[in-house]
């Protein structure tokens, strides 16, 4: 087929040359490259430290801050400069060969540097130009030579998707759909399956699943690939492709095919879509005087559910909390701020954790307040591989303060803060703008927490008593007596008419192992505190 070349170049430059004047106007008016585009105080004032690619969910995100108000200081300061897209050549005419006006003196190393810099196109000071020219070449032939009409829009929609999804997982562009679920998941309400999901080969890998959701209840699990959503393969396709396919009406049907690590085969589950309804935290009593805490993920109110939560524990333990085992497993992370307030709750001086940016001045502390919750009560926090981003800024807060032992697992390790950025009322950009360190300087990203004791992650099974019990020495006979033997002879009948309340239930041990070892833990620190289990 024969292609009209000369058509197509007098078309292409059409096109180029409206985008080129764009350019030099954006050079004219740009600031410095190392100069922020908005306020790094009130950009972090509210951050998301969560996983998502981690923490890009499939749900919107949990782990990332309502967006901010858009204040004058979070627009980027422009200036009026000379343009110099007029005093540069367009695709269509040719580089002059011609050597500058003013001469370069060549015994002066700067000099040439920035000679040798001009001839490969390069601008020290300014955006690449060549690259630039590149850019809009490329959109010219995509608007004259693609198969299918495109609009603009969605070409230059996508080239700044691009542009963000090579910075580093976790930057990305929000659509109005986008920058919409954002702000109704920081809130607790969504709709979809409720799992926390990044990318990874090409497959969409699970972070964790939400507690009480319907992909936790169909048995999805942390480390899990979706290599196919009903049939589709996920390879290829983008995250935010591949999260549309999973969401859907309530009550509706997707089959997710799945490649476990200790599974042979790949695994076909069928989750029925539903409204999301996250309760970020939850309570219970484990034994009298020893609580648990549960925060599934960091939302907006987590601090204030918290504190709720831990008044209602104390008022069921009449005589005082003795431990408290704090379990973020699987929680993706959320918003910053809150995951400081959680770990203020808890500590009672001290740096919590602080960011830093690209200068210096970006530098921003949190610290923490008087009063800690539990009055010095032993502490025990649960991890592993889907405790991400805010989840890891607690845990390391926590163990570098001495204040509780980390037990589970490594966790997955996101230390980066992304800020939202908004654009306008439609569209913001979700922008990784600091690395998060914990308060012995310790940086997380791409590292983890290490836990102080490791657990390996497994269900114990429980042995049933023997028919037969074992030989004791009081069964022997003639066995010496002891002088309050018959006391304890008729306390053990009683306890055999009487038996507790209970017996019959599943130990914690076979309910949850590694509970059962952060209960266990908390039981002997305070062996060693000196301190007496309250009577029940």
């Amino acid at each position: 087929m024969n292609h009209p070349q000369q058509r197509r170049a007098g078309s292409i430059g059409l096109l180029v040359l409206p985008l080129l004047c764009l350019v030099g106007s954006l050079v004219g008016a740009a600031e410095p490259a190392d100069t922020p585009t908005a306020d790094p105080a009130q950009n972090q004032a509210q951050p998301s430290a969560v996983p998502h690619q981690p923490p890009a969910p499939v749900d919107p995100p949990v782990e990332l801050p309502s967006p901010p108000a858009a204040p004058a200081a979070e627009q980027p300061t422009v200036t009026e400069q000379p343009t110099p897209a007029a005093t540069q050549p367009t695709p269509d005419e040719p580089v002059p060969d011609e050597p500058a006006e003013e001469s370069t003196d060549e015994s002066d190393p700067d000099a040439l540097a920035a000679d040798e810099d001009a001839a490969d196109g390069k601008q020290s000071d300014g955006l690449p130009l060549d690259d630039l020219r590149t850019f809009a070449e490329v959109f010219g032939r995509i608007k004259s030579d693609y198969v299918e009409d495109v609009d603009d829009r969605e070409l230059l929609a996508s080239a700044i998707r691009g542009m963000l999804g090579g910075l580093d997982p976790h930057s990305s562009y929000l659509d109005p759909d986008a920058y919409r679920d954002l702000r109704v998941g920081t809130t607790g309400e969504f709709g979809g399956l409720g799992i926390e999901v990044g990318m990874e080969d090409g497959f969409v890998k699970v972070i964790a699943p939400i507690d009480d959701t319907p992909a936790q209840r169909a048995g999805m699990q942390a480390g899990d690939l979706i290599v196919r959503i009903d049939g589709k393969p996920v390879k290829g396709m983008s995250l935010s492709d591949a999260v549309a396919l999973m969401r859907g009406k309530p009550g509706s049907k997707i089959e997710l095919t799945v490649v476990r690590e200790d599974a042979g085969n790949p695994l076909n589950v069928t989750i029925i879509r539903d409204v999301i309804k996250v309760a970020s935290v939850r309570s219970r009593t484990l034994e009298p005087g020893y609580g648990y805490l549960r925060i599934s993920n960091f939302q907006a109110r987590t601090t204030e559910d918290l504190l709720a939560e831990v008044a209602e524990l104390k008022a069921a333990n009449v005589d005082g909390l003795k431990g408290v085992v704090l379990d973020l497993r699987n929680n993706p992370g959320g918003v910053l701020n809150s995951a400081v307030g959680v770990s203020d709750a808890f500590l009672d001086e001290g740096l919590i954790v602080y960011t830093m940016g690209r200068d210096e001045e970006g530098k921003l502390e949190f610290r923490a307040g008087p009063d800690d919750i539990l009055d010095d009560a032993p502490l025990a926090v649960l991890v592993n591989g889907g405790s991400a981003s805010a989840s890891e800024i607690v845990a390391g807060a926590l163990q570098d303060q001495r204040r509780a032992v980390i037990m589970g697992e490594k966790t997955f390790g996101k230390g980066s803060v992304q800020t939202i950025v908004p654009i306008d009322d439609r569209t913001a950009l979700k922008l990784t703008t600091a690395r998060y360190y914990t308060p012995s300087g310790r940086s997380i990203q791409a590292m983890g927490i290490e836990p102080d004791i490791e657990l390996a992650r497994g269900n114990l099974d429980v042995q049933t008593e023997p028919d037969v019990a074992p030989l004791k020495e009081a069964d022997l006979m003639r066995h010496l007596e002891d002088a309050e033997d018959s006391d304890t002879e008729q306390l053990d009948a009683n306890d055999a008419e009487n038996p507790a309340d209970g017996d019959d239930a599943t130990p914690l041990a076979a309910e949850d192992y590694q509970l059962s070892e952060a209960l266990n833990v908390l039981k002997g620190l305070n062996l060693f505190r000196g301190a007496s289990a309250p009577q029940p």
